[in-house]
């Protein structure tokens, strides 16, 4: 867009009425700004600057073409806004699938701080299974997956990701509520509430046990966390979560405790983000990934969201600016 150039070099000799002063403000030499003014003028075959004792005024092909030189500049700064806004510097939309331990509180946390920097960004949100997530991502139905991986995953590149324990869920008032670590022995020996079989915390507890001697023998099954997270308030049986879905300001609030299922048991595995390889992200889903990176890669302490908001906002890492 050199021509553009060209056009704000005559624009501002025409408001400053000086070759010099102008060339202070556009920080080149005069000399260079007389030789372009001298080549636009011999370009148009006519001078377009009268030369006056302190200074230059536009004679009447001059005010012809500063008229037209504006208006290009104008019109020049609406196609750049525009296409701006079609890039997600102040608007877009953002599409995510994300597996149901991080929908109750970590991504919700985070779409909201995102928004409060980018009001005009949108979002879909797809709760959904491993399997479906990477569907989803290979049929272009999202830009972005957040899912738990108990095994290496294909057709995913991985942006971030981040060691998960298994956590057991119980009300407040458990027996083992006050311990620390647990074996998964002390947990069957009370009544179940377990996620179904779709779920990779399930898959995680399922291999545990495949080749020892305690044995899952769940009283209720659901695939509802909401559910299972609820029915556990009212009874002495235990449940289980990755540790990103049961952050202890939520257990807190909704009355349970999380404790880690020792390592011996039940080895973590990870959450991780990606997107399709190959694919461009726009900027708004770009820059929406590099603050879930950071979070996700701040080490999974920083992963329970603080419980009031002026916490999580001082907690969180920055935005970064999107404007160019």
């Amino acid at each position: 867009m050199r021509h553009l150039r060209v056009l704000r070099y005559l624009d501002e000799v025409a408001r400053t009425g000086s070759i010099r002063k102008a060339a202070e403000r556009l920080n080149i030499t005069a000399s260079a700004l007389n030789r372009r003014i001298q080549d636009l003028e011999a370009e148009l075959g006519t001078p377009i600057f009268e030369r006056l004792p302190r200074g230059v005024r536009l004679n009447a092909a001059g005010e012809l073409l500063i008229r037209h030189a504006r208006g290009q500049i104008a019109e020049m700064g609406r196609v750049r806004s525009q296409i701006e806004d079609l890039s997600g510097f102040r608007r877009g939309t953002v599409s995510i699938a994300c597996s149901h331990a991080l929908a109750h509180d970590f991504l919700p946390t985070e779409v909201a701080a995102y928004r409060r920097a980018f009001p005009l960004v949108e979002f879909d949100v797809r709760v959904m299974s491993h399997a479906q997530a990477l569907r989803a991502l290979d049929d272009y139905a999202v830009d972005l997956a957040l899912i738990f991986r108990t095994t290496a995953t294909t057709g995913l590149r991985i942006l971030a990701s981040a060691e998960q324990r298994l956590m057991a869920l119980m009300r407040a008032g458990h027996p083992l509520a006050g311990t620390g670590s647990l074996r998964l022995r002390d947990c069957t020996a009370y009544p179940l509430a377990l996620p179904d079989r779709s779920y990779g915390g399930r898959e995680l507890l399922e291999r545990a046990v495949a080749h020892g001697s305690v044995r899952l023998a769940p009283v209720v099954e659901s695939n509802s966390f909401e559910f299972l997270r609820a029915y556990v308030r009212l009874d002495d049986a235990i449940t289980f979560q990755i540790e990103i879905g049961a952050p202890a300001s939520l257990c807190a609030r909704d009355g349970l405790v999380a404790r880690p299922v020792d390592a011996r048991d039940v080895p973590p595995a990870r959450v991780a983000m990606g997107q399709l390889p190959g694919r461009a992200l726009s900027v708004a889903a770009a820059k929406f990934a590099e603050q879930l990176s950071a979070r996700l890669e701040s080490g999974s302490a920083a992963l329970d969201a603080p419980s009031a908001p002026g916490d999580a906002a001082a907690s969180r890492p920055p935005i970064p600016d999107p404007q160019p």
